[in-house]
């Protein structure tokens, strides 16, 4: 008799951990969340970043000169990521949109041309987070807490 009420309440023990969980990952699903203190995931970021944005946005985040003036071509430089940047202005789901469906999709005008790809297909949901946690991961303590800040308020 003891065995089957220990088993029937580490069962429910079993199912209350999963059903919190499960509620967990779909509040989550709504919303991006960066996971700058997440070592795993700000390492898949790095590589992730050094493979498909370095190119433009710098080895160290530190974009491309005169990045706030349009270039020859009338588009504008990729900006920096680090603290001198105003990616850390940005909450995550704007970072995240911005990265995988473009600049024209964020702004809703299909006729804006930027230098920035649109990853949608190139990277994963998980590699896109992991490089904006990557990105968040550099930023001075004063200004992850100010962007955290920004998060909770969504």
């Amino acid at each position: 008799m003891k065995r089957i009420a220990l088993i029937a309440v580490g069962g429910a023990a079993l199912l209350g951990v999963a059903l919190y969980a499960f509620s967990n990952v779909s509040a989550e699903a709504d919303r991006v969340i960066l996971r700058d203190n997440d070592l795993a995931i700000v390492a898949l970021g790095i590589s992730v970043y050094e493979a498909n944005c370095a190119s433009c946005h710098g080895a160290d985040l530190e974009g491309q000169t005169n990045w706030r003036s349009p270039g020859e071509d009338g588009r504008l430089p990729a900006p920096p990521h680090d603290k001198t940047g105003h990616t850390w202005h940005h909450d995550g789901d704007t970072l995240f949109q911005l990265t995988k469906y473009g600049v024209g999709a964020l702004i809703n005008y299909q006729d804006y041309v930027s230098n920035m790809p649109i990853y949608e297909g190139v990277l994963s949901d998980e590699e896109i987070i992991a490089v904006l946690s990557y990105i968040k991961s550099t930023w001075p303590e004063e200004i992850r807490a100010r962007h955290n800040e920004m998060e909770n308020r969504q």
